[in-house]
């Protein structure tokens, strides 16, 4: 099949300069400090790399609509997280092997090349085809560089769901670790090795999940000095109480990996963020810091975000860095992110009160610390007063649960989230509110949640503070934050 068959389609100049007329965002619903495009779908950030002395962020992109069709890489660079270069076009389906679509995949350097590893996908008569496939960043073109295919196919016994390649090193040997289904439709990780300049099929990655979920997308598998730690988003599992309230999960294991035996020793499965809009995450590790970027949606969710009607769709979460403490990860805000605020903190608080409210900024982050005192129930809400909606996060201390309710909010998705929070004494609450985008740090980051409001009205807004009895004491800051600055690569 011809290249010719797409040049009409992934036209890079005439992406890219729609993309610079589009920024900087005028609607009202455009995030400020949380990536996303003027228009099309973005999803999973993938090839996240340090390279030539910039953080590199490519993402799954659909610049041709708000469908999952259509299949791109997009690009972005940054010294700070804050200053950021305008997007561009980097990777789209231009033959036989990706014609319906470049699917996600990591990033890693080798000498003076930052190179790419990425899903291909084509259907030929209603079947999945997928193959793996290198890449190298060519920054003076501002695309990536199509290489061979170095893996044609999946492996026997296991469907052509086998996708999102991410490497990884590991006792000075050099690994693929990808999401895979087999026969029997059980999501596993498998491995590649390179040897002697090849991908050679390792083996299935031997875990205490034998049953869990009927595919597993995205892994990252991070050696980190405290232990190795494999994130994962599998498909299948069913909802609880208090976990796997998502359409579709994301959370991570942490142990010891043995490549020889293949083995994975490790302890539960956690998830990775307990909001409505997290999915399909990828972490990196440079000098010192685990950086993570989410998806800020869910798939087969479309329905639930008013943005497409205005052309565009998700966001990527803002980095975070990731910390392993006693098999469990706790997550924060990249340090970065303080360079965000406007001036000195609004600090605001109360001792022996029901209730106090303090007023917000548009965009804003909000440190928050309730000592409960005799309370049983907290209740922290973002009222929008003139549109009649409001936000709450609701803690009851008695079954040591934190409840998100957005049921309250009249467009877009809705509904509510419950998860288990174990607090002593105290409360806390990092919160940060961009436009629509909403993140909150729970306990020092011991959980995290991530979603979307969209407000009817553009409209002030009030953080209100109240409880079932007097709080013995209520600490806050709130900021005033800013937002990228964008500049030509």
């Amino acid at each position: 099949m011809s290249e010719e068959r797409f040049a009409g389609k992934f036209d890079k100049r005439e992406i890219d300069t729609k993309v610079r007329e589009g920024i900087p965002f005028h609607h009202r619903w455009h995030n400020a400090f949380h990536f996303e495009m003027p228009f099309g779908l973005v999803n999973d950030p993938n090839g996240l790399s340090w390279f030539a002395g910039k953080y590199h962020i490519f993402f799954q992109w659909n610049p041709l609509g708000v469908e999952h069709k259509h299949k791109c890489w997009g690009h972005v660079e940054t010294e700070d997280f804050v200053h950021y270069s305008l997007p561009e076009l980097a990777l789209w389906p231009s033959d036989v092997h990706d014609k319906d679509g470049c699917y996600s995949g990591a990033g890693f350097v080798e000498g003076d090349v930052l190179h790419l590893v990425y899903t291909c996908n084509r259907k030929e008569d209603g079947r999945r085809i997928s193959a793996q496939r290198l890449a190298s960043w060519q920054p003076e073109k501002g695309i990536a560089a199509k290489d061979e295919i170095i893996i044609e196919h999946e492996p026997q016994g296991y469907t052509a769901h086998f996708r999102d390649p991410s490497r990884f090193v590991k006792d000075g040997r050099e690994f693929l670790v990808l999401g895979s289904q087999t026969e029997a439709e059980k999501g596993r990780a498998v491995l590649y090795e390179k040897k002697e300049g090849a991908w050679h099929f390792a083996g299935e990655l031997k875990t205490e999940l034998s049953d869990f979920g009927y595919m597993w997308e995205c892994p990252t598998l991070l050696p980190l000095a405290e232990g190795d730690v494999l994130l994962f988003s599998p498909q299948g599992l069913p909802a609880g109480d208090y976990r796997w309230q998502n359409l579709y999960q994301s959370g991570y294991v942490a142990g010891r990996l043995d490549v020889d035996a293949l083995e994975f020793q490790h302890g539960a499965f956690h998830e990775l963020d307990r909001g409505f809009d997290f999915y399909a995450p990828q972490a990196f590790l440079h000098e010192g810091r685990a950086i993570l970027f989410g998806w800020m949606g869910m798939p087969e969710r479309e329905e639930e975000y008013p943005t497409a009607e205005e052309g565009w769709l998700f966001s990527l979460t803002m980095p975070r860095e990731l910390r392993l403490q006693d098999g469990r990860l706790f997550s924060a805000p990249l340090e970065e992110m303080k360079a965000f605020r406007k001036g000195a903190p609004q600090k605001f608080g109360a001792v022996h009160a029901e209730e106090i409210g303090q007023m917000l900024a548009e965009k804003a982050e909000i440190e928050l610390s309730l000592v409960l005192g005799d309370a049983q129930e907290a209740h922290i809400d973002i009222v929008y007063a003139e549109a009649g909606e409001y936000l709450r996060f609701s803690y009851d201390r008695r079954c040591a649960v934190m409840t998100l309710d957005r049921t309250a909010m009249k467009l877009g998705g809705r509904g509510m989230r419950r998860f288990r929070l174990a607090v002593r004494d105290t409360l806390k609450l990092h919160i940060y509110r961009d436009k629509t985008a909403i993140e909150v740090f729970f306990q020092d980051g011991e959980e995290a949640a991530s979603f979307f409001v969209f407000p009817t009205k553009e409209t002030a807004s009030q953080l209100v503070v109240s409880a079932d009895r007097k709080l013995e004491k209520i600490e806050g800051k709130a900021w005033e934050l800013g937002g990228f600055e964008w500049k030509e690569r």
